[in-house]
C-alpha cells in the first residue's frame, strides 16, 4: 500500500521505528557515521579499524598509537602488536565520546583456539581502556565463538567482571554453548550464513522471512527468551534491509552505516516480528553441551564450519594488513619526530 506524502512526512521512518522495539547499534569505526545515526552502542572489528585507519581523518590515532608502541620499546614485533593493541583502544575511547553505551573491541582473531591467550589479551585490552580513564562497564570484549573462545568468555565473566560479545557465530550449538557460559551478548550473523546458502544451493533469493541468516537468529532468540537465559541477541551481518525488518523486536541489531542510512529513508510501518511472549509458547526443548556434544553439533552444520573458519581466516588477515601498515609508520617514526 502506498503512503501518501503527507502521512510520509508524519510517518516516522524505518531506524526510528526500529529503535522502539530493538536497542540499534553501528558497526563501524567512523565517528561520523556514529554522530548521525546515533546509536546506543557500536561494534568494530579489524578489518572495520583497518578501513577507518587509512583515512586521513584519522591518521593522529594511528600515530599516536605507533608513539605508544615505540615507546614501550622491546622487539619491533612487540612495538607492532602494542601499537596495535592501543590503536583498537584508541578508536573505542574516541566512539565512546560520541554513545550512551558500550563499544566492542576485538581480540585477534589468531588467538581463535588459544583459551589463556584470548583470556590474557581481553585483560591487556581492558587495562589499555583503563588507561585513558574508560572503566570496563562500557567495553565489550569480542571472542571468536570457537569452543575455546566461548570457554574464554566463561572466564572473563565470572573471575574478572569482564563483558564478552561473543562473534562469529553460525551454529546453533554455538549459541547453546555461549548461553550456558553466561556470556553478556552474542552476535549471530545473518548476511555470511546467506551468502553460504546463496553459493551452495540452487535458491539465489528468500523472502526476508524465510532468509536462512533470519531463521537462525528467530530460533536463537525464542530458545534464549523460552529458557531465560540473559544473555543478549545481537544480529550482526546484514546484506539487505529485509534481513534487518525481519528481526524488528530482537535484543540488539548491529547495523552498517549504509543500511543504517537506507532505514533512515524508509517509511513503512514496521511491527516486532520477535517477542518474548511468542518465544516462551515455541516448542524448542533445552540442550546441555559438554565440549564433545558441542563439537559433534556444530560439525554437523556445513555452513557453520565453513563460515567460522572462514571468518576467522579473514578477520586474522586483517588484523595482519593492520600490522604491516603499523610495521611502516613505526619505521618511519624517528625520521619524523
Amino acid at each position: 500500500m502506498s503512503v501518501s506524502p503527507v502521512k510520509r512526512q508524519k510517518m516516522e521512518s524505518a531506524l526510528d521505528q526500529l529503535k522502539h522495539h530493538t536497542t540499534v547499534v553501528a558497526d563501524t569505526g567512523d565517528f561520523n557515521a556514529i554522530d548521525e545515526y546515533k546509536p546506543l552502542d557500536a561494534t568494530t572489528n579489524p578489518s572495520l579499524i583497518l578501513a577507518a585507519a587509512q583515512m586521513p581523518a584519522y591518521q593522529k590515532l594511528v600515530d599516536d598509537a605507533v608513539a605508544y608502541g615505540k615507546k614501550l620499546g622491546g622487539s619491533e614485533e612487540e612495538q607492532i602488536k602494542n601499537a596495535s593493541d592501543k590503536l583498537f583502544v584508541l578508536f573505542g575511547a574516541e566512539i565512546l565520546k560520541r554513545i550512551p553505551g558500550r563499544v566492542s573491541t576485538e581480540v585477534d582473531a589468531r588467538l581463535s583456539f588459544d583459551k589463556e591467550g584470548m583470556i590474557q589479551r581481553a585483560r591487556r585490552l581492558i587495562d589499555l581502556y583503563k588507561e585513558v580513564g574508560v572503566g570496563k562497564d562500557r567495553i565489550l570484549i569480542k571472542l571468536s565463538s570457537t569452543w575455546e573462545g566461548i570457554q574464554a568468555g566463561r572466564v572473563l565473566e565470572a573471575e574478572y567482571g569482564i563483558h564478552c560479545n561473543m562473534t562469529l557465530l553460525f551454529s546453533f550449538a554455538q549459541a547453546v554453548a555461549c548461553a550456558e557460559a553466561g556470556v553478556t551478548l552474542i552476535s549471530p550473523f545473518v548476511g555470511r550464513i546467506l551468502d553460504w546458502y546463496v553459493a551452495n544451493g540452487d535458491k539465489k533469493t528468500y523472502e526476508p522471512s524465510e532468509d536462512p541468516g533470519v531463521k537462525s537468529v528467530t530460533k536463537i532468540y525464542n530458545y534464549y527468551k523460552k529458557f531465560g537465559y540473559k544473555t543478549i541477541v545481537m544480529g550482526a551481518s546484514f546484506r539487505n534491509t529485509g534481513q534487518i525488518k525481519a528481526l524488528t523486536g530482537c535484543d540488539y541489531l548491529t547495523i552498517s552505516p549504509k543500511l543504517l542510512a537506507e532505514l533512515s529513508k524508509e517509511h513503512v510501518k514496521l511491527t516486532p516480528t520477535l517477542s518474548v511472549k511468542e518465544a516462551q509458547a515455541c516448542d524448542l526443548e533445552k540442550m546441555h553441551l559438554d565440549e564433545k556434544a558441542f563439537r559433534w553439533h556444530h560439525n554437523e552444520d556445513q555452513m557453520a564450519v565453513e563460515k567460522l573458519s572462514d571468518g576467522i581466516r579473514r578477520f586474522a588477515a586483517d588484523a595482519v594488513k593492520l600490522e604491516r601498515m603499523l610495521k611502516v609508520e613505526i619505521t618511519l617514526l624517528p625520521y619524523m619526530q
